[in-house]
């Protein structure tokens, strides 16, 4: 178990269409890394948000995998991330995480971005992950989820709700927002790591990586339109002692959500 965790963002542009090439680059933006416990990539780090393309999914027993294997052992840190996921028929976009030790978990987007008809090349998710991580509860997520608070909450006790994204500028404001009503509603620590630049559909994206603490408060953000790597730590002991002064998520409300 672990009382703090140091994290590491990667705020990047992405070579649209192009695995090896994102792979290259990020294998080159992370040779610096050398202390952390989690290193999080983009939304569709390896294509960039080119959903009609389908014929690019991979497998699970495809390269990017693999490489994701390779560089999470070589760092000693778990490495995430979505990517486009070929299984019996169906595509996913898929968030990754995998452990040093070699296990792996996955996520399948479940809000699929209808404006560019996400839903009519994947397959939406129907469950949340919960990853149970040297002592803490993270449940990751997928850009478009941000903006759905019922499937965020909090109802199992996490410390941390994590987003990665393609997050376009034009509505920037909205992914700020967002992200400091999930760490408030939830009493959780929120990561968003979002890309720079602009992509095959001309999207642009400005990043506003960040993370911030259960009341709200930005602990880190990375500088606009910039690369970089954002690192930080967070502490189960602030997290924890804020829950017991201020014991909000005992009052919430009991439903059940139906997908």
């Amino acid at each position: 178990m672990k009382e703090e965790l140091n994290i590491c963002l990667l705020q990047c542009d992405l070579h649209w269409e192009d695995a090896l090439k994102n792979r290259t680059q990020i294998d080159t933006y992370l040779a610096e890394v050398s202390d952390a416990d989690i290193i999080v990539l983009p939304e569709l780090f390896s294509t960039g948000f080119s959903v009609a393309s389908t014929h690019l999914a991979e497998t699970m027993d495809g390269e990017t995998l693999a490489w994701m294997k390779t560089m999470s052992e070589k760092k000693k840190a778990v490495l995430c991330g979505s990517l486009m996921i070929e299984e019996e028929g169906h595509v996913f976009n898929r968030l990754l995480w995998v452990e040093p030790n070699g296990r792996v978990l996955h996520y399948d987007k479940r809000h699929l971005f209808s404006l560019i008809e996400e839903d009519k090349y994947f397959t939406a998710g129907t469950e949340r992950l919960i990853v149970e991580y040297e002592g803490w509860k993270i449940c990751p997520m997928i850009c478009y989820d941000l903006r759905f608070p019922v499937f965020a909450r909090n109802d199992v006790g996490y410390d941390l709700l994590l987003f990665v994204a393609n997050w376009p500028d034009k509505r920037i404001v909205a992914w700020d927002a967002l992200l400091k009503a999930r760490a408030i509603e939830n009493q959780a620590y929120v990561i968003g790591l979002n890309r720079v630049g602009t992509d095959g559909y001309k999207a642009m994206y400005s990043g506003h990586s960040q993370v911030i603490d259960a009341e709200g408060d930005l602990i880190s953000m990375a500088p606009e339109n910039e690369i970089g790597l954002v690192e930080f730590i967070l502490s189960k002991k602030h997290l924890s002692m804020l829950r017991r002064r201020l014991p909000f998520l005992a009052d919430r409300d009991d439903f059940n959500l139906t997908l």
